[in-house]
């Protein structure tokens, strides 16, 4: 790789370059709600699930629960998610949202579907539906290194 690529031609630098510039937009645009991008999508996709475990979650989103821990603190503190214990496993946490956590979330997808449509009219609808599709695919997969073989 020459210097004049840059990191062009660095898949991870160009993915992360890329969802920093996304990221800042759409934070932005749900800024009104107090929520972060990433907070929206934990609200959504608690939202999609019947009371989901946070371990499936975290499988889900590619998070660890670590992370997920992290990023729910907030939402469960401002009265959005309440986790509690599954009924058959105690060592299971489940999460859902409150009324007021349903609420936060439908003024949020305003906002979002505005920053939706005007990051497709950017880019175009198609192009923006095939560039989910690939993420969706790179996403999939089980990208792992081959094992280390040690020098002799």
């Amino acid at each position: 790789m020459s210097e004049a690529d840059g990191f062009s031609r660095c898949n991870n630098a160009t993915l992360r370059r890329t969802a920093r510039r996304l990221g800042r937009f759409y934070d932005d645009a749900l800024a009104p709600s107090g929520l972060k991008g990433t907070q929206f999508g934990l609200l959504f996709q608690i939202s999609v699930g019947s009371e989901p475990a946070m371990g499936a979650i975290a499988e889900a989103l590619i998070m660890d629960l670590s992370a997920l821990g992290h990023t729910l603190k907030p939402l469960v503190r401002d009265g959005y998610v309440e986790t509690f214990p599954d009924k058959d496993d105690r060592r299971v946490k489940r999460v859902r949202l409150t009324s007021s956590g349903q609420a936060k979330l439908d003024e949020a997808i305003k906002l979002w579907s505005v920053a939706q449509r005007q990051f497709e009219a950017m880019i175009g609808a198609e192009q923006a539906a095939k560039l989910r599709a690939t993420l969706d695919e790179v996403a999939a997969l089980k990208l792992e290194l081959p094992a280390a073989t040690p020098s002799s």
